[in-house]
């Protein structure tokens, strides 16, 4: 791909120009964010409001709130926002306003019967048009063109022929069912994105404002920097610990990748090389509990399953997905002699302790609340109280109330994305269940993969990867289990297994070449190329990708059934996994010969899969290996 059409795939994946108020604008909008932050706290806290209400509130600001602090263009203005700007989110305050008066008439009517009156319409298709602007600002122009080719779809599918075909659907009726009920725009995923994601990103925002972010970064070289690689690895451990609360690949790769990516490059590694390290690291943020991100949000509401249910299936795929990337990272830099972190940056653990040590209170508070079973959005809520209190111990962490208002109002900037993808995603939601796309969908996956649960698992994850091409993951989740998780419980798939399984492909969608937003994130800091780094991400992340088949045929992998079977895969899923990495980077003991490599990648495929067979064979495979390294090393012996 020459640089022409690199420029042109980034222009069409790419956002508006990001903006953060000063002078002026930042105390005329400061105040507005941290007003709709507390509204969000109060209304799922102490006030009962219907859903749809609430979630059209939280439209209303979050939107308002998305064009004043992101511009129409990548190349737009970031001193303040344009007239254009202004307008819209005048107009978005003007929506809450008109839905909040007339939500007594609404969430009484009769839908589809009861006629909407012009105002109605005016409005709605005001939310409509507002809702495509958001999204192709807050996460380009993929999931925008995905959201219009649905909606294309929902007015004109009744002309198509075959099992596509649905019933005629008016304009009206569109907006009845996207705008005026809870199963288009304000529907789930918003809905989600107003409680139990908000009070998650509050709390990592809070934490990274009073210190947290640097106590997991000094933590993260205590461990290894004095290890071969060093740089690299504490960029693995200080990814993974502040992505699990940033919940977001793009922003965990923005917030340790402008200190880790730097450190790699003085050490000699290239800067795809560094990206790619990062971006994988980040990623996987998204997939430890307690945190999680907010696709796992979703899931809560739309699988049916509790939050802790969630958190502790993802506890061990979350250590195997980090075993894998640690592992090619170790062999990596005793390939190309990469060494230890300069003594200057490894603080002592001691000193880094005495220093944040504190902020693992909040954490245990977190994950011991989850496991007693309080809702999500009380969890995020409890960790935040424990992070502010924690914060009053030291002068150095403490926040006055100036500062706390800038973290409600930082909270909001950070939802503005999560919230267009939200509501683009509810648009699509509503599209399905409107023309029953699912059970369209089903008789085609099943006519391809004649129902076999292996090919039904492939269709799904290349299906999720590509519809997360260029969107966010909670967007990529939501879709992509809307269509896909019914087709894997018919053919007997456990619901908890299947929207794990989609949601662990919806999170490496992220790294997955050619579009790779978080690749694209990292590019900036790396100074190189982000198709480079997405491929090389991808490398580092590959035996990764072979888990989520583990635990759909292995349970015991999310924490299903006896401890001891639990205990034996998770031992020999690492050992495989050390095994694919060391064949991937061509290093185990020293440098590996190609039938070696071969070996040992069998080797730990055969231990990955949870089969008492094919663990036997793969060990057979991995004694075949010391047998050839010892004729190797021996050359009297070499047969050839």
């Amino acid at each position: 791909m020459n640089l022409a059409e690199l420029a042109s795939l980034k222009t069409w994946f790419s956002v508006g120009a990001r903006r953060r108020p000063h002078g002026l604008y930042e105390w005329i909008f400061t105040p507005f964010a941290a007003a709709v932050g507390a509204y969000v706290i109060v209304a799922a806290t102490i006030v009962i409001i219907a859903p749809w209400t609430l979630t059209v509130l939280f439209f209303s600001g979050v939107g308002a709130l998305a064009f004043l602090t992101t511009g129409a263009f990548e190349d737009s203005k970031i001193e303040k926002p344009s007239i254009v700007d202004m307008g819209l989110a005048l107009a978005s305050i003007a929506v809450g306003v008109y839905f909040a008066i007339q939500a007594p008439t609404i969430l009484n009517r009769i839908v589809l019967l009861d006629e909407l009156t012009q105002l109605d319409v005016i409005f709605g298709t005001l939310v409509f048009i507002i809702t495509l602007e958001i999204t192709r600002r807050t996460t380009g122009l993929g999931l925008t063109t995905l959201v219009l080719i649905f909606a294309v779809y929902n007015l004109w599918g009744h002309n198509l022929s075959g099992v596509l075909q649905h019933g005629k659907i008016d304009y009206l009726h569109f907006i009845e069912i996207t705008v005026f009920t809870t199963d288009g725009i304000f529907g789930l995923p918003l809905r989600v994105a107003a409680t139990y994601a908000f009070m998650f990103v509050m709390f990592g925002t809070i934490l990274h404002a009073c210190g947290g972010g640097d106590f997991f970064f000094n933590f993260a070289a205590a461990i290894s920097g004095k290890r071969p690689g060093g740089p690299a690895k504490v960029a693995v451990i200080s990814s993974g610990m502040y992505g699990m609360l940033s919940g977001s690949p793009t922003s965990d790769v923005v917030t340790t990748g402008s200190i880790t990516i730097p450190i790699m490059k003085r050490l000699g590694y290239r800067g795809a090389h560094a990206g790619a390290i990062e971006v994988a690291a980040s990623t996987g943020g998204s997939l430890v509990p307690p945190v999680l991100g907010t696709a796992a949000f979703l899931m809560v509401d739309f699988a049916g399953v509790e939050y802790r249910q969630i958190a502790i299936a993802a506890f061990l795929p979350a250590i195997l997905y980090y075993v894998s990337i640690y592992a090619q990272v170790h062999y990596s830099s005793l390939r190309l002699g990469f060494g230890r972190l300069d003594d200057s940056l490894i603080p002592s653990m001691r000193e880094t302790m005495k220093g944040g040590g504190l902020f693992i209170v909040p954490l245990a508070i977190l994950t011991g609340a989850l496991l007693m079973g309080f809702t999500p959005t009380m969890v995020g809520i409890m960790g935040t109280v424990a992070v502010f209190v924690v914060s009053l111990f030291k002068a150095s962490s403490r926040i006055g109330p100036i500062a706390l208002a800038k973290v409600l109002s930082e909270t909001c900037y950070r939802m503005v994305p999560v919230g267009g993808a939200c509501a683009a995603a509810g648009l699509i939601m509503g599209g399905i269940t409107m023309t029953g796309l699912v059970g369209k969908i089903s008789h085609l996956v099943n006519a391809i993969t004649d129902s076999q649960t292996f090919f039904t698992l492939l269709v799904t994850a290349a299906v999720t990867v590509v519809l997360g091409l260029g969107m966010p993951t909670p967007a990529a989740y939501i879709i992509a289990a809307s269509l896909m998780s019914p087709i894997l419980t018919e053919i007997g798939v456990p619901v908890l297994t299947a929207n794990m399984f989609v949601l662990y492909y919806a999170v490496m969608s992220a790294i997955t070449p050619p579009v790779a937003v978080a690749a694209y994130a990292a590019s900036s800091i790396a100074e190189d190329n982000p198709l480079l780094i997405a491929v090389m991400a991808v490398k580092f992340a590959l035996a990764a990708f072979i888990v989520p088949f583990a635990f759909v045929y292995g349970p015991e992998l999310l924490m299903i059934g006896p401890w001891y079977v639990i205990a034996i895969s998770l031992v020999t899923a690492i050992i495989g996994l050390i095994l694919i990495a060391a064949a991937l980077e061509s290093y185990f003991q020293d440098h590996l010969a190609l039938r070696e490599r071969l070996l040992l990648g069998l080797a730990g495929f055969g231990l990955v899969v949870p089969n008492l067979y094919t663990s036997a064979a793969a060990l057979i495979l991995f004694a075949l290996y010391f047998v050839l390294r010892y004729i190797r090393k021996n050359p009297k012996f070499d047969l050839e």
